[in-house]
């Protein structure tokens, strides 16, 4: 079976190891309960849970399709929640999912496509018996802000992420990977903001509402879950916005730029359309022209061409062209 960890406790503290293949451990005194973890179990595995502590048929079919939004079901004196997880994989947001059965003197958890395993967390809670004894809500509570807590990471490597776009776009002209990678951040945070929605209002139904197995003196643990989707959900907005405001800098840039040189080129254009011109007058092929056999000629044009030409870089000069 693909347990990852099986245990019972009772007063805060662990109380001894279960094996799932033996009926008789999952025995459990007055105030006990087990907390069993899953990682993507088969249905057959999910089954003899089913049996054992009275799973709805509903919940086990969702937890084993894994293809949940975020939610709380209520099955008689049970709760099933779903919870979606996240974590960076190749520079794209990734998504697995946590489906929690929660009743009276049991806590299973069902991992699907996530990586960060509740180890550490059950090892943080071990150590602190004054938490544990709360007993499966407070589990619970533990479990979602765990996965909550996964979400900083991603918008926090996003966010240097985003701030280097934002210096490069100042210095340079994006090139077509930045903005492709722009578009890509922009439709994984939208992604991501679906996710967090629900997330919220399953913590904040879990602390407003009654609920079975959840005790009222734990319900208002539930608001710093609340409060941290809602965080994540600011963070993640925000930098939506900074995505947005970047492209269109530097398309405001780019068109400054692009308004600096055609000015330049036309600066430059008036400027040799002098010599052009005179030279071009000068050139026809006439028998009588004035000035043509003129000793002085020569030199009066090459003046008044290189006058002209100071004048006009000069004026070009003074209004910001060149």
């Amino acid at each position: 079976m693909s347990v990852v960890a099986a245990c019972v406790y009772g007063g805060g503290r662990r109380v001894r190891e279960i094996d799932l293949t033996r009926p008789e451990s999952l025995d459990m005194a007055p105030g006990e309960f087990a907390w069993i973890g899953l990682f993507e179990p088969t249905l057959d595995e999910l089954h003899v849970l089913q049996h054992r502590f009275g799973l709805h048929p509903l919940a086990v079919e969702d937890a084993q399709s894994a293809h949940q939004m975020p939610k709380v079901d209520i099955y008689g004196d049970q709760l099933f929640v779903t919870a979606r997880t996240a974590h960076l994989q190749d520079d794209k947001i990734g998504y697995g999912e946590t489906d929690i059965f929660v009743g009276a003197d049991h806590i299973i958890t069902v991992r699907h496509g996530s990586a960060r395993s509740h180890t550490e967390l059950r090892a943080q809670l071990e150590a602190a018996p004054s938490h544990l004894k709360h007993g499966v809500d407070y589990v619970l509570h533990a479990v979602l802000d765990y996965i909550v807590d996964g979400y900083f990471p991603i918008v926090d490597a996003i966010e240097e992420e985003v701030l280097e776009m934002e210096r490069s776009a100042l210095d340079a002209f994006l090139s077509r990977a930045e903005i492709m990678r722009i578009f890509s951040l922009r439709r994984d945070l939208m992604r991501f903001g679906r996710i967090l929605g629900p997330m919220e209002e399953v913590a904040s139904r879990l602390e407003h509402h009654d609920m079975p197995c959840v005790d009222a003196e734990v319900r208002p643990y539930f608001r710093d879950v609340s409060d941290h989707v809602r965080r994540v959900a600011s963070r993640a907005d925000g930098l939506r916005e900074v995505l947005s405001s970047v492209f269109e800098a530097s398309s405001l840039l780019e068109q400054q730029r692009q308004g600096i040189i055609t000015r330049r080129l036309a600066a430059w254009a008036a400027i040799l359309a002098v010599p052009t011109a005179i030279a071009g007058i000068y050139g026809m092929n006439f028998d009588v022209m004035p000035e043509l056999r003129w000793k002085f000629g020569y030199f009066l044009i090459l003046g008044l061409i290189a006058a002209a030409c100071l004048f006009l870089y000069t004026r070009f000069k003074r209004a910001g062209w060149l």
